[in-house]
């Protein structure tokens, strides 16, 4: 992607505040919606069950991953006891991990403290990740986090009001739309490759786990997500490194660059 010591190269924006007010503008489009709408859903499954908007509130403003405030609400439902749900909660957002030790180094520099990193990791989901990571390789290495900064908060300040309106829309829109709009930001991760297909590494992946995906979920339902990432991923990146995906690489790249 890009050099984390690399010199400085010439920008999108003209100065650090440019980019952490276009970072903030260029969240507000499609990225904020799909997100929203998700939120959306995600407010209206706590009135269903029969919790207060207060308690979707702190869900989303303390963890900001629905995959990790779905499985709170359920287990929560279901009588699960606290330290249970804590570590579940813990498991699963450490999905996110990844996404900040692979971002942060890029946006990262001497004179700011540790502690602002800190911070910036908070506002780390998978949309502002895909979302900077774009961008990125336009960005000077003094505007980056800045970048970053304005196009996480965007999206994490807007959040709460999307999950208090998804509240108070619970029961005027169809149950299949509420659960739908749940999952309408991972279909927007998913499409945000495709649209980016430029990667032998990237395209193994998707193909690898389109089929493996379904076949180990009819042996280990539970785990069949964690294995087709770990086993699909590590064999995209193995042949995306290997002299074959080379090759096919720089013959995409010189077909791309012909006029």
């Amino acid at each position: 992607m890009t050099d984390t010591h690399a010199p400085d190269r010439p920008s999108a924006f003209c100065s650090p505040r440019a980019a952490f007010w276009g970072g903030a503008r260029e969240a507000a489009g499609v990225p904020m919606m799909v997100m929203g709408a998700s939120f959306v859903g995600f407010g209206s499954m706590i009135h269903d069950l029969d919790w207060s908007v207060w308690h979707a509130l702190f869900s989303t403003l303390s963890t900001w991953a629905l995959p990790g405030q779905i499985a709170m609400a359920e287990m929560a439902y279901s009588g699960a006891p606290l330290m249970a749900l804590v570590l579940a909660v813990g498991f699963i957002n450490a999905r996110l991990l990844p996404l900040a030790v692979s971002l942060l180094p890029h946006v990262r520099r001497p004179e700011v403290s540790a502690w602002t990193y800190y911070a910036v990791a908070m506002l780390i989901a998978a949309t502002s990740w895909v979302g900077t990571m774009r961008r990125l390789p336009d960005l000077s290495q003094d505007q980056r986090l800045h970048y970053l900064t304005g196009y996480g908060l965007a999206l994490y300040l807007n959040m709460p009001l999307a999950t208090v309106i998804g509240f108070y829309l619970a029961g005027q829109v169809p149950q299949p739309i509420t659960l739908a709009l749940v999952f309408l930001n991972p279909l927007y991760f998913l499409l945000l490759f495709l649209f980016d297909l430029r990667n032998v590494a990237k395209v193994l992946s998707l193909t690898i786990g389109a089929l493996l995906g379904p076949l180990l979920y009819q042996v280990a339902p539970d785990w069949s997500l964690i294995a087709t990432g770990l086993v699909g991923g590590t064999a995209a990146w193995w042949v995306g490194r290997s002299p074959w995906g080379r090759r096919v690489q720089s013959a995409w790249l010189q077909r791309a660059s012909k006029p």
